[in-house]
């Protein structure tokens, strides 16, 4: 039997991330016991007769447990409610109270057919997620895919007051977003762990799963450095703290009630969860809920090179000892990079003095920067291992389909009349770090389109569409028009994925 595995926010609708499902709010709900907790251990066969004689007294005592814990921080914790207005679609349906269901099914085509009577062709569709305080004036940090295209953002707190709330700025690379509570009361808040949790350490997750609210579960740290494909600055915490729809956004703290990691996604072939959570780490949050705050947008740094990972193959025909860092592929004339001597072939080692792992390890600790900071850059060059400093700069806007043109639409907003649109948001892959330089970056995917259906996923290269090598949006589109003008029913796109490059048919009868 074969299991499809997926990666799922925690939004009751989700639009973002690596096959983010449409989620609901209905489950089957177990009860399961779990012996011991912290403070329960035995160490009797490994310690002196007095340490075992604490351990009994200890254990005699019960587990501590995490009461005291959440007493301190879950007033802090906010159930986060979102109305989206939008066309009436043929999807999923929505009652109103965050359930979906099946195309097709009496339930969705009742609630579909109640949303195109309604005025202007409209449906409203909400959406619930968690969130927490972090001032005490009202700031609050969920996730972006929680707010992303809200109409209206409400918050309830602890205690059941429902407040409104406005977006003040969102961040889809790290899936994080910034809101403020309209209210001038004074809030329970949480502050940001200092630094990173240790892989064992306790965790606890607070939140509003299912829509039920003021939810507590526990467990520890299971891995760090995760990278499941949902954005370039991919590094999430993972945890065994069930989490499940509705956790979107909510806080995972240390056992000192510092908030460690900003729930945000799962890894479930059912849809609930099985014990594998992903977590922002509080040291990205930080970082950018900063400059949510204070500018309303992120700004990050740019060296100006692409840049793919070391192969062992490639190690070994440098003399490389292991097969760690960035090869650039390109350095963009009149870039930081090029100013400082950086050509294709360099292999980029370490940045202040810190190793590069590979590739998505250098996009990461560059764009956590700001731009304006002088970096030492340590680099293989020509068979010789040598320095150089440069000023990093702004990064450039990042062009996609959906700001470049607004993907198969002309500048005045009309979209093209006979272009297939695939619901794919695009960049030049010179324009990502990491990407190789070729071909045309998938940096979004909408799941309702006709490429999600045929596996599309973010950070997918498309190399060339029906034998022809794309670029830029613009070359895609084109040359989709083509493929339609020539009464094709098919198109064909080669396609590099993580694993590999491969060619899919995408049936232009489903490209509306």
């Amino acid at each position: 039997m074969n299991e499809r595995h997926s990666f799922e926010s925690n939004r009751s609708k989700s639009r973002t991330g690596r096959r983010m499902a449409l989620l609901g709010s209905v489950a089957v709900l177990g009860i399961a016991v779990l012996a011991g907790g912290p403070g329960h251990y035995n160490f009797s066969n490994i310690v002196s007769p007095a340490a075992s004689a604490q351990a009994a007294d200890a254990q005699a005592q019960g587990p501590r447990g995490f009461a005291d814990l959440v007493a301190k921080v879950k007033p802090a914790v906010i159930s986060v409610r979102v109305r989206i207005d939008e066309p009436a679609t043929t999807g999923m349906g929505n009652n109103g109270n965050g359930m979906q269901f099946p195309p097709g099914s009496p339930m969705e085509k009742f609630f579909r057919q109640f949303g195109r009577n309604m005025p202007h062709g409209k449906q409203i569709v909400t959406g619930e997620g968690s969130g927490f305080f972090i001032s005490a004036d009202g700031y609050a940090v969920t996730n972006n895919h929680v707010v992303d295209h809200a109409d209206t953002v409400q918050v309830k707190t602890d205690d059941g007051t429902i407040y409104k709330a406005k977006v003040i700025g969102t961040d889809p690379k790290t899936d994080l977003a910034l809101i403020k509570v309209d209210s001038d009361k004074t809030f329970p808040y949480v502050k940001f762990a200092d630094k990173a949790p240790r892989v064992g350490d306790w965790v606890v997750a607070v939140g509003n799963p299912f829509g039920l609210g003021g939810t507590v579960t526990a467990g520890i740290v299971s891995a760090r450095g995760r990278d499941i494909g949902s954005g370039p600055y991919d590094d999430y915490i993972q945890i065994d703290a069930p989490i499940n729809k509705g956790n979107s956004g909510g806080p995972a703290f240390n056992i000192d009630g510092n908030v460690v990691g900003v729930n945000t996604a799962i890894f479930s072939p059912s849809g609930g969860s099985v014990g594998i959570g992903f977590d922002i780490p509080s040291t990205t949050a930080k970082n950018v809920i900063a400059q949510l705050k204070e500018h309303g947008k992120v700004v990050r740094a740019w060296m100006g090179v692409t840049v793919q990972p070391v192969s062992a193959g490639i190690a070994e025909s440098l003399g490389l000892k292991k097969a760690q860092g960035a090869i650039v592929d390109n350095a963009q004339a009149n870039s930081p990079a090029a100013k400082a001597g950086i050509v294709a072939g360099d292999v980029i080692t370490k940045v202040n003095d810190d190793p590069v792992k590979d590739s998505r390890d250098l996009a990461r600790t560059i764009g956590n920067m700001k731009p304006g900071s002088a970096v030492k850059v340590t680099l293989l060059h020509d068979g010789d291992m040598k320095t150089v400093t440069m000023t990093l700069a702004k990064m450039p806007s990042q062009r996609t389909a959906g700001n470049e043109q607004n993907e198969n639409q002309n500048d005045n907003g009309a979209q093209q009349s006979g272009v297939p649109h695939l619901g794919l948001t695009l960049a030049p892959a010179n324009d990502v770090a990491g990407a190789g330089g070729k071909g045309v970056v998938v940096v979004g995917v909408n799941p309702d389109g006709p490429a999600a259906e045929h596996g599309f996923r973010a950070g997918d290269v498309i190399l060339d569409v029906g034998g022809k090598a794309v670029g830029k949006a613009s070359d895609v589109r084109n040359a989709l028009k083509e493929a339609k003008d020539s009464g094709k029913h098919a198109v064909l796109m080669r396609v590099k994925t993580a694993n590999n490059t491969r060619f899919i048919a995408v049936p232009l009868s489903k490209a509306s």
